[in-house]
């Protein structure tokens, strides 16, 4: 989120949403002035939380909305609501190792590369539109920790270039 922030060109970041209030990204964007929304997720049904997401993204007129760190899975309902307006960034290159633990992942089955890719969401999970990717070097010692720090890095020179790249288009 924050190089999304700090590196927004052809976009403007509107507002910065959670599903969890006390996330260091929300006092972070408040430090920078922008607006933020949340609301503990735990216990509230999914469609209830996400119609309420919803409506503060359109609220704050966001035309695009950009997934960073949201580990939610998103109601269909949501999904529909801004259907080919939704972007996330994935640490694998897609198609392979959709969902978590791909850095491990990657490493026991002795891939020589990893990365990431920015893709359009849809109701299934890391499958749609591959927008953009980066190519990661697996090298000899790696740990699943490691690979996800390279990984990390080229997430934050990817994404927002990606996002400046599809809001433009």
């Amino acid at each position: 989120m924050r190089a999304l922030v700090e590196q927004a060109a052809g976009y403007k970041v509107v507002l910065v949403a959670s599903n969890k209030p006390h996330a260091a990204g929300l006092d972070w964007a408040r430090a920078q002035g922008l607006p933020t929304w949340a609301w503990n997720s735990q216990g509230v049904e999914r469609d209830t939380f996400d119609r309420a997401l919803g409506d503060a993204i359109e609220e704050h007129g966001a035309g695009t909305v950009a997934l960073a760190g949201y580990m939610r899975i998103l109601s269909p309902a949501f999904v529909t609501r801004f259907a080919g307006r939704i972007v996330n960034i994935h640490p694998s290159l897609l198609p392979k190792y959709r969902g978590l633990d791909t850095h491990a992942r990657a490493l026991e089955a002795g891939d020589k590369v990893s990365g990431c890719t920015v893709h359009l969401v849809t109701e299934e999970l890391d499958s749609g539109s591959v927008l953009a990717q980066t190519e990661v070097p697996i090298e000899p010692g790696d740990t699943p920790d490691i690979l996800r720090q390279r990984v990390l890095a080229a997430e934050h020179l990817l994404y927002p270039r990606a996002l400046g790249e599809f809001v433009a288009s």
